[in-house]
């Protein structure tokens, strides 16, 4: 039994991972497929999932739509096999409270609370046979911080709604996680660290002294939705370096 649990085999499991085309998507995606699942990825950038595509080479299926879109919940409810679901897609514009307008307040609360309730709805629908859904959630759900009231306030609200399904979908053979990432070096965080004093105070808020990459990441996704995680639900999967241990 324990030799069983051991292992990242995922073959036969049909996946779905959004926010795909770049970043902590598009590496989840990746490692999925090595781990035998069937992915569908999902973007709104077809080109950034036709990269993913030939880069895969064709162990992954894109999908362009829009997390907000009532036509791709729908989509979702259909797949009658789904296993695994990263609800991956999300969003920040830092800034300070006394600045942050009503379009930013709800562009964030649509896209990392609204379209993540959504699509996990439409997941466990879909779940029939059981699976797994995996929040991506941020150290930012834990903690506070600067500069991301509405983030944090939309983080801490996917690690309640994570708890709350996981408690409900359990009898249905359904287990719902979090993974909380600290700061992952990608393209897109790059000019972020342009800043001295905005690179120093994360880097001395992680004790490991060190940021993760995209892989990293992704390589947590894998074992919570594998058999070696068989027995975790309701929790979140800190891969912070030790931000949140402070």
């Amino acid at each position: 039994m324990a030799g069983a649990l051991a292992g990242k085999d995922l073959r036969g499991k049909q996946a779905l991972v959004t926010g795909a085309g770049r970043g902590i998507g598009r590496a989840a995606a990746l490692a999925l497929a090595e781990a035998g699942a069937e992915v569908v990825a999902v973007s709104r950038t077809l080109a950034d999932l036709e990269s993913l595509a030939a880069e895969a080479g064709g162990a992954v299926t894109p999908l362009a739509a829009d997390v907000l879109d009532p036509a791709f919940h729908a989509q979702i409810e259909a797949m009658g096999d789904l296993a695994i679901l990263v609800n991956n897609a999300g969003g920040n514009r830092p800034k300070l409270m006394v600045d942050v307008d009503d379009e930013t307040l709800d562009w964030m609360i649509d896209l990392n609370i609204r379209s993540v309730y959504k699509v996990a709805r439409a997941a466990a629908r879909a779940m029939q046979r059981g699976g797994v859904i995996i929040n991506m959630s941020s150290q930012m759900g834990h903690v506070g911080s600067p500069k991301r009231t509405v983030y944090c306030m939309t983080k801490h609200a996917v690690e309640g709604l994570t708890k709350a399904m996981a408690v409900e979908l359990a009898p249905r053979g359904i287990r719902v996680v979090s993974v909380a990432p600290t700061f992952v070096v990608t393209p897109m965080t790059e000019g972020m660290f342009q800043d001295e004093e905005f690179r120093r105070f994360v880097y001395d808020m992680v004790p490991l002294g060190a940021l993760p990459v995209p892989e990293d990441i992704a390589q947590a996704i894998v074992f919570l939705a594998s058999p070696a995680a068989r027995f975790v639900t309701g929790d979140s999967l800190r891969v912070d370096g030790g931000w949140t241990a402070r």
